[in-house]
This record gives structure tokens, C-alpha cells and sequence, in this order.
């Protein structure tokens, strides 16, 4: 009896381990979009008739969490979760500052500041971020290097 029992414990072990390396096999990198042309309205549910949330202004980064037909389950930079509209969101990569932050010249700590930035502001993304430091355009027209951590939507 004993021997049925450690037999089938171990069995199932065995089995939760393969369903959690199946599960870890499926995790990937998040997903960005940013809110399109136009503001957007974030929902509580995946239908119009739901309570809308927030207003979400052109350009806002979010998260894909799920997209379920027309609409895309989102997070935003404080870590809200909403619904939205597909149809509102591009594929356009825009960033938000996180705090005050400097915007430099080079990937480097070093480098002169080309341009002072609050927190929250938005900043298109140029390039794919290497070591440490993402490549970014403000919408005046100046370009730089942030940090990673100084942004969220990545």
C-alpha cells in the first residue's frame, strides 16, 4: 500500500514537472502596442457597453495581455489591467518616462544631456535597446539614449 502510494506521488510530480516545463516553454517576450491616431477608451470589459476606465491619449504604450476578437486585454505603465478596442492601437513604439530623466547624446552616463524630460512623458522608440540603454526620438525632434530602467514599454 505504502508502495502504491510513493509510486503515484511520484507519478505525479513527474507529470507537474513536464506541464510546468511546457508552461515555462510557452513565455516570451511582452507584447507593446501603443494607442493609435486618435485617444482611445479603455474599458472594463471586451464590449462598448462596458464601464469605460480612462481616456488613453494618442500614443500611450500598453501591454498586450490577451487579445479576445476585437478587443486586446491590456496593461498600463502603473499596472492597471483594461480592455480596448483592437482597432485603436498601433504598432507604432512609443515609451513613457518613468521619472525626470536626462536624455543623452550617447549610451553613456557620461554624455551631455540633450534634453531634460519629466516623468510620464511619451518617446518613440528608434532602436532596440543594447546594454542597458534604448535609443529613443522625443516629438520635438531631439534624439538620445535613456536608460532601461528610466522607461516603461519595453
Amino acid at each position: 500500500m505504502m508502495r502504491q502510494r510513493a509510486m503515484i506521488l511520484r507519478a505525479c510530480a513527474s507529470g507537474l514537472a513536464v506541464i510546468c516545463g511546457l508552461l515555462a516553454g510557452q513565455a516570451h517576450a511582452a507584447d507593446f502596442k501603443s494607442v493609435g491616431a486618435d485617444a482611445a477608451i479603455l474599458y472594463d470589459a471586451p464590449t462598448n457597453r462596458g464601464r469605460k476606465l480612462f481616456i488613453a491619449p494618442r500614443g500611450m504604450p500598453l501591454e498586450i495581455v490577451l487579445m479576445q476578437g476585437d478587443w486586446a486585454r491590456v496593461r498600463d505603465s502603473t499596472g492597471e489591467l483594461s480592455w480596448i478596442e483592437k482597432r485603436t492601437l498601433s504598432d507604432k513604439r512609443m515609451l513613457v518616462t518613468l521619472a525626470p530623466v536626462g536624455l543623452r547624446g550617447a549610451a553613456d552616463d557620461n554624455a551631455p544631456v540633450v534634453l531634460r524630460l519629466d516623468g510620464a512623458v511619451l518617446v518613440e522608440l528608434a532602436d532596440a535597446p543594447q546594454n542597458g540603454w534604448v535609443s529613443v526620438r522625443h516629438r520635438d525632434g531631439a534624439a538620445g539614449w535613456l536608460k532601461v530602467g528610466e522607461v516603461w514599454g519595453l
